[in-house]
């Protein structure tokens, strides 16, 4: 599977992947992996599913409620992507940061495929449903940003996928925000707390 990506190789041993929300596209955070983490490969993919002319990673029926089935499908092909740029660039670490739904399908990717990512950066994610036990996880470094507010993303769901990973024994953050779904600047300080 390929995707439409930008992509900037640099000349160390980690790859940083971005994930834009819905309506965004492979520019919206592929500078600011670039600013966080200077000579890291960063490739941004583009989502391949058109929400009425908005940008996504894959299909829904509604507001939180997913097409489980193409879901499963774009979660395949994501996660062969990823491989694939893994690959090539050989990179040691990767680092995988997503905004809402393209937080969604990265959670959804390292659901399945934990080998592919080592450290998640997940913003305002919604994942409407209990994963599977992953051991694989053990040990992934994870931060969850969150507004407490957010009218998309409730906050006892962010909760919840946080006590997931923290019960797949991967090593877990959360860094709320007291708004809703944008970004503030609190929060794009903790993703680059994290990641520096």
């Amino acid at each position: 599977m390929t995707y439409h990506a930008a992509r900037t190789d640099g000349t160390s041993d980690t790859l940083v992947l971005t994930f834009h929300g819905t309506g965004g596209d492979e520019t919206q955070f592929h500078g600011a992996a670039q600013a966080f983490l200077p000579g890291a490969h960063v490739v941004s993919p583009r989502g391949d599913v058109s929400e009425m002319g908005a940008n996504r990673f894959f299909s829904r029926t509604g507001e939180g409620v997913y097409d489980m089935e193409d879901l499963a499908r774009r979660t395949e092909a994501m996660a062969e992507f990823i491989a694939a740029e893994r690959a090539r660039t050989g990179a040691a670490r990767v680092i995988g940061m997503g905004y809402s739904n393209g937080a969604n399908i990265l959670a959804s990717v390292v659901f399945v495929r934990p080998e592919l990512v080592d450290w998640l950066v997940l913003m305002h994610p919604l994942i409407p449903w209990v994963p599977d036990p992953q051991p694989g996880l053990a040990e992934h470094r994870v931060l969850i940003t969150a507004g407490e507010r957010d009218p998309i993303c409730p906050a006892p769901m962010t909760q919840a996928l946080a006590d997931w990973f923290a019960a797949q024994m991967a090593d877990v953050t959360v860094a709320w925000h007291p708004g809703g779904h944008e970004i503030p600047q609190s929060e794009v300080q903790a993703v680059r707390d994290f990641l520096v």
